[in-house]
């Protein structure tokens, strides 16, 4: 019973003091940190991921997969939180494809369905960012659904992970 209510308690005192004001973050040289276009609903996205795979298999990257939509203010976050300076090493270590898929965890606001299915996820929430191997390899499959908060979590904890993963 105490572990029940510890665990969430650590959780919520682990978030940044921002967010627990309920104020709105900033990412630096981003005007509107929760809207992004990173993901295109008109891009052929798994032509987009097979390229990708491919493109890891001459590097030697991995692939970072981050499955979400423009709607999502945590998928539109974490979307403007790799485009930044800061981030260009997370973006050195990975082939990256945003693909849209809408909010499949909300009837009737899902979109490219296959694309999940192919890595074999239920999308509980956006976004959902897998690491794949060049083999295509889900290398995250536990971590994978936790990136649904990017928008709460702190930069630093984001980065290192990525960095981390990408090894």
């Amino acid at each position: 019973m105490i572990r029940a209510i510890a665990f969430p308690l650590a959780a919520i005192l682990l978030l940044p003091a921002s967010v627990m004001a309920g104020e709105a973050r900033t990412i630096a040289g981003v005007a509107e940190p929760y809207k992004t276009d990173a993901f295109d609903s008109d891009t052929d996205i798994m032509k987009a991921i097979d390229a990708a795979l491919a493109a890891a298999k001459q590097s030697g990257k991995r692939v970072l997969l981050v499955m979400g939509t423009n709607a999502c203010h945590d998928s539109a976050w974490l979307a403007n939180l790799i485009a930044t300076d800061r981030f260009a090493p997370v973006r050195d270590r990975y082939e990256i494809v945003f693909a849209d898929i809408g909010m499949p965890h909300i009837e009737g606001r899902g979109r490219s369905p296959e694309v999940p299915a192919r890595f074999g996820f239920t999308i509980k929430g956006t976004p959902t960012v897998a690491i794949l191997d060049a083999e295509g390899h889900v290398l995250n499959r536990r971590a994978a659904p936790k990136w649904r908060n990017a928008a709460s979590r702190s930069d630093d904890e984001i980065y290192t992970e990525l960095m981390e993963e990408g090894q």
